[in-house]
């Protein structure tokens, strides 16, 4: 991803009205943020409970959505993230789900990693579970990254 101000990050948001851009806190090393290694910039809000941030280039451009991530546990005991395609404990996959813009758009959702950490996790050269199966690194980097296009593009696009 190209380097990204703050009045960048906050003007790509695609769902979000002014009172949530004027309440959503940064990661907190946002200014350290190494944007050369990033194929998108995920976190979860500080402040706000259950709000998390997905940031990518689309067409070269930055576009952002505002997540809000499920209450309540799951009952299984591992779950795989939709994104980087990880399996994880359970209690470490969320439901995020993301409103569409406009009025009464509906919303849409897909279970990632509940901290967001999908960047990190499709690197780790060791499997998170006994019987994850992994892909070549650069293979998970690119799958990840087309998963994480295609939900914002389903949370963009309109409905028929």
């Amino acid at each position: 991803m190209r380097p990204l101000t703050e009045a960048e990050v906050l003007g790509a948001f695609v769902n979000a009205g002014p009172d949530e851009l004027r309440v959503m806190a940064l990661p907190d090393d946002f200014l350290l943020t190494d944007w050369d290694h990033l194929d998108f910039l995920a976190w979860r809000d500080p402040r706000t409970r259950g709000r998390g941030y997905l940031l990518a280039e689309r067409e070269g451009q930055p576009t952002a959505i505002v997540m809000r991530a499920a209450e309540g546990s799951s009952r299984a005991r591992s779950a795989l993230c939709n994104i980087c395609h990880t399996m994880q404990p359970a209690d470490q996959v969320s439901l995020f789900t993301a409103r569409k813009p406009g009025k009464d758009s509906g919303s849409i959702g897909t279970y990632m990693c509940a901290d967001l950490s999908c960047h990190e996790n499709v690197r780790l050269a060791l499997p998170l579970a006994p019987n994850e199966v992994r892909a070549s690194v650069d293979r998970r980097i690119d799958g990840t990254r087309l998963r994480t296009e295609a939900f914002i593009d389903s949370v963009i696009e309109e409905a028929p």
